[in-house]
């Protein structure tokens, strides 16, 4: 991988991993809906004077329905799930059931596509689900939150869920907008979110003006978190693969667990640490980053 890529590998995940953080300072104050719902308003503005200086105007206009619909499966819909889970779960356990997204994009494809996977992807895809029944296992309390009112296993289900979205637009996109230019999906996808989660927002407006904190937060959310690791995203996809560029997933949690333990306090146990690792290496079985070396057979 050449070293400009490395540079936005790493700069990419260390984004990504901010997101949970962001997320979790605005929602306090913003609520569920318009943090979502910002978040997506803000990230629209961000590509589209880009995509129309590259003359996807067109392209967009062809395909905007579809590209519009897997926004709500690409963006709000996740979006909104993550921001309620991060009320009551942390910003670490949040990262680490993201990095299943490969993991149920792999499960949809087969499903979907008839993308069968291979013996070594399907040992991946048991180890992988594996680890998250041993990582959701350990919060599946229904007990409701001293604070927050929401029980840890509500939250980790909406970010499961969360991530069973992103893998239907995965093969969704694959199937219905393939040749589409990356910055018309992208675009289309926090357009297609903001209009669908504007009236939403405006029903579930604060009471009460939030922070100087939540605001800037949420400006980060969209133009970095979103708008400018978009851009990282697809250069990466351009210059090191599709393969590799997906591997970002894996390293987002190591960001988002320290941002957590040194900003929120979070403790981060054995538990989590080992947990994050079974899921990690399943899922790079399932998607075939990671392959078992083939058994020779010796001579008779």
């Amino acid at each position: 991988m050449p070293a400009s890529s490395i540079a936005d590998f790493v700069l990419l995940a260390a984004i990504w991993g901010a997101s949970f953080l962001f997320t979790r300072y605005a929602v306090i104050d913003f609520g569920v809906v318009p943090t979502a719902a910002l978040r997506v308003g803000v990230a629209a503005a961000f590509p589209v004077p880009l995509m129309l200086a590259r003359g996807h105007g067109p392209e967009f206009r062809r395909h905007w329905k579809k590209v519009c619909l897997i926004g709500l499966l690409n963006s709000g819909i996740p979006f909104l799930l993550f921001a309620f889970a991060l009320l009551s779960i942390t910003t670490g356990l949040s990262a680490i059931l993201n990095a299943t997204v490969p993991l149920f994009g792999a499960l949809v494809a087969w499903a979907w596509l008839k993308d069968r996977p291979t013996g070594s992807r399907v040992l991946g895809l048991v180890i992988g689900f594996a680890g998250v029944a041993m990582l959701a296992w350990d919060k599946a309390s229904f007990k409701p939150d001293a604070v927050s009112g929401i029980a840890p296993a509500r939250a980790i289900l909406g970010c499961l869920v969360a991530t069973v979205c992103y893998a239907f637009a995965a093969s969704a996109t694959k199937r219905w907008l393939t040749g589409v230019p990356s910055l018309v999906n992208a675009t289309g996808s926090q357009l297609g979110a903001s209009i669908a989660l504007a009236v939403p927002a405006l029903w579930f407006v604060p009471a009460q003006m939030p922070g100087t904190r939540a605001w800037l937060s949420l400006l980060a959310l969209g133009v970095m978190c979103t708008g400018i690791a978009y851009i990282l995203y697809f250069r990466l996809i351009e210059q090191a693969g599709p393969a590799r560029a997906l591997a970002v997933t894996f390293v987002v949690p190591v960001f988002a667990i320290l941002y957590g333990a040194l900003l929120l306090g979070e403790q981060v146990t054995p538990r989590m640490v080992v947990c994050g690792v079974v899921i990690v290496c399943g899922t790079a079985l399932s998607t075939g980053l990671l392959k078992l070396p083939a058994l020779r057979r010796s001579p008779a």
